[in-house]
């Protein structure tokens, strides 16, 4: 359990951040210079705050108020930075020993984290010769090598290539699968944080102006602004069917709700993660006949929300989905909550998620 109030001005801008966060991943989600990454210097104790208090599992890191401030390797925080922030000086196994001497007690083993970021290739290594997402996986086993209490990772995939990041998303989701250890995860990508978890804190203006789960908070003006401009989508957990190489598509089903997708290399059980944005779904009152949009779900509105000219809505097929519309295809179309429709998505408009390039 993590919480925290703390305020911190400096310059122009002020941090005034309150949060309670239980076990589990929270996504930090915010445009660039809402506060993300100094909420992160400060829970880490890289910077100090002027107000506020931060305890961590029931002990008190910070407090103001009577002059508590713990040092950082006294938190037993481990931060991920996007840049990794090896010892250039050291090979791969050093950076990884190294977290190891940071430990208090207790902690994951070696060679388990090793084996969880699939790192046994890299151990004779010079960081030098790794490439950016190499390198990140060697920062996070470094971080986990310490025995965090708490994972900070600040837009570990911002420095990397779409590839690349694709190439990542796996590994965290094992080490959340693996070590569930509570974590923030930053971020302005919201796929990356769904890929991880539906628990979201929005950021803005050195604010958290939303907690909860992400179909929850979404209805929030702020929110729901927020996640527009930086790119709303929908991020969908779906089970293969089958793989068709010669027409290059990948069927997959979430229930009742068969699915078409761009060719995966996934066998027939395994779990797809996929995305695609509010806008790339069309609604039709009908089945369409003669087209070639693969995708037609039929389901039900359940809320339509204003957003300047546009439209969310929001359909249960099944599966929660947002498509963002035109006001005026709303009103042509007569929607209202309650209206059945089928949701009209071409194959490929998913974007996997964790894949690989």
């Amino acid at each position: 359990m993590l919480e925290f109030s703390v305020t911190l001005t400096q310059g122009g801008f002020t941090l005034d951040a309150a949060l309670r966060c239980d076990a589990g991943v929270t996504g930090l989600f915010g445009p660039s210079g809402s506060g993300k990454s100094t909420l992160l210097a400060v829970l880490a104790g890289l910077q100090r705050p002027q107000e506020g208090h931060i305890t961590l599992a029931g002990e008190t890191l910070f407090d103001a108020a009577t002059g508590v401030n713990w040092p950082p390797h006294r938190r037993r925080i481990g931060v991920v930075f996007q840049d990794g922030r090896l010892l250039p000086h050291l090979g791969v196994t050093a950076n990884l020993r190294f977290g190891l001497s940071l430990r208090a007690t207790g902690g994951p083993s070696f060679e388990h984290v090793v084996e969880v970021l699939a790192l046994s290739g890299l151990l004779s290594r010079r960081v030098q010769s790794l490439s950016g997402g190499e390198r990140q996986r060697v920062a996070l086993g470094r971080a986990l090598l310490a025995a965090p209490q708490l994972l900070l990772l600040d837009e570990p995939l911002a420095a990397l290539d779409e590839g690349m990041k694709q190439q990542i998303l796996p590994f965290l989701r094992r080490v959340k699968e693996d070590f569930k250890l509570p974590m923030i995860y930053v971020s302005h990508a919201i796929n990356e944080i769904l890929h991880l978890t539906p628990n979201l804190a929005v950021m803005d203006a050195g604010r958290i102006i939303g907690h909860g789960r992400f179909s929850e908070i979404i209805h929030e003006d702020r929110v729901l602004a927020l996640a527009h401009a930086l790119g709303l989508q929908n991020v969908l957990s779906l089970e293969v069917v089958s793989n068709d190489t010669v027409l290059g598509s990948t069927s997959a089903r979430h229930g009742a709700q068969l699915f078409l997708l761009p060719l995966a290399h996934l066998a027939p059980g395994a779990t797809a993660h996929v995305a695609v944005r509010a806008e790339n779904i069309a609604l039709a009152l009908c089945p369409a006949a003669h087209t070639t949009i693969q995708n037609q779900l039929p389901g039900v509105i359940t809320r339509i929300t204003p957003l300047a000219n546009r439209l969310l809505v929001e359909i249960d097929a099944g599966l929660p989905l947002i498509a963002e519309v035109s006001a005026r295809a709303v009103s042509d179309l007569a929607l209202a909550k309650g209206t059945p429709v089928y949701c009209l998505i071409k194959a490929n408009a998913f974007a996997y998620l964790g894949q690989g390039a």
